[in-house]
């Protein structure tokens, strides 16, 4: 999104002023994508024909999961059920995910959160037709509007590409696709042939999928065994901290300068940042680091990379005590 990947929605939700901004008509869009594909104005504009502005997509992007503070956050992904059944998928798929590990350096914990998080192990896919939820978006809601409109062109392209037929596609309200939820710009850019048969199928090939999610993670700069958050504790005369985003604008060390210590053994110099999170028991105190960015280019919130990093540890947990291995 990926389901979620490029939309910063927290800040962004919809207000008046916003929807007073002008979006381009169709005509518009229609003439510039067939002035940079050479394909007949024509053909895009029967397509679009067949497109229809649905209120429930408008209505879904407006309520966002990740506008709720972590203490709700968390109990939506980290459930006994999500957690069993992601152990499950490890275990009747032990072979391909530790071969992908393997290969990438993604551990087989976190690809498995990813598609745990984005639609329940390939449950919950979308039942949106992704031409929808893009025109939907590109033409209906300003806030967004130029981001949809270019996955929408995305989307013309990758059908051309992978030979599919773009009025059948279905995915999430936001036009993500498959158990991954890619959206049409990450399926063109990060989707890999897992199985060798020559396509990209995020929909039907488990290979491709897998392969697929473990290579957005490498091209976004995944470190082998590199560390994803520690839970910090904050001293007394603990100073604030304005945090940049998720760049890694400080080192362990000045973190700990500032009254903000892990108990594991890091490197000062190691980058990070600090995120406080509102828990059911309080104030949460995290310190971050480059892997933590590298889920959140999946989606950029914080409480996401939270839960697809807790969700798999929950699973190494379970793989660690031999709870997944080939049968």
């Amino acid at each position: 999104m990926l389901r979620r990947a490029a939309l910063v929605l927290s800040g962004l939700l919809a207000t008046p002023l916003l929807y007073a901004q002008e979006v381009p008509e169709p005509a518009q869009f229609i003439r510039e994508l067939a002035a940079e594909t050479g394909w007949q104005e024509s053909d895009i504009r029967a397509t679009l024909d067949g497109a229809r502005k649905m209120q429930s997509i408008l209505d879904a992007i407006s309520r966002p999961a990740e506008a709720k503070p972590w203490k709700d956050y968390r109990p939506i992904f980290l459930t006994d059920a999500r957690i069993d059944a992601g152990a499950s998928f490890m275990r009747e798929h032990v072979d391909l995910l530790n071969r992908v590990e393997a290969e990438t350096g993604v551990p087989a914990s976190v690809i498995a959160a990813i598609i745990g998080v984005e639609t329940s192990y390939g449950k919950i896919t979308g039942s949106y037709r992704v031409l929808d939820a893009l025109y939907t978006l590109g033409f209906h809601y300003p806030p967004r509007a130029a981001f949809f409109r270019d996955e929408l062109k995305h989307l013309f392209r990758l059908a051309g590409e992978e030979q599919l037929e773009i009025g059948a596609l279905k995915g999430s309200y936001a036009g993500a696709m498959g158990w991954g939820q890619f959206i049409p710009s990450s399926y063109r850019n990060f989707a890999v042939d897992g199985d060798g048969d020559g396509r990209r199928d995020l929909w039907n090939s488990l290979p491709d999928i897998v392969a697929s999610v473990a290579n957005y993670f490498v091209e976004h700069g995944w470190a082998h065994e590199g560390v994803v958050a520690e839970r910090a504790t904050a001293a007394a005369g603990a100073r604030p901290f304005e945090r940049d985003g998720l760049n890694m604008t400080s080192t362990v060390g000045e973190l700990a300068e500032l009254g903000y210590t892990v108990e594991a053994a890091l490197d000062p110099a190691q980058p990070a940042t600090l995120l406080k999170l509102e828990g059911s028991a309080g104030d949460e105190y995290w310190l971050v680091f480059p892997n933590f960015y590298v889920i959140s280019r999946y989606n950029r919130s914080p409480l996401y990379s939270m839960a697809v990093h807790q969700l798999s540890l929950e699973l190494e947990k379970a793989r660690q005590r031999g709870l997944i291995r080939r049968q």
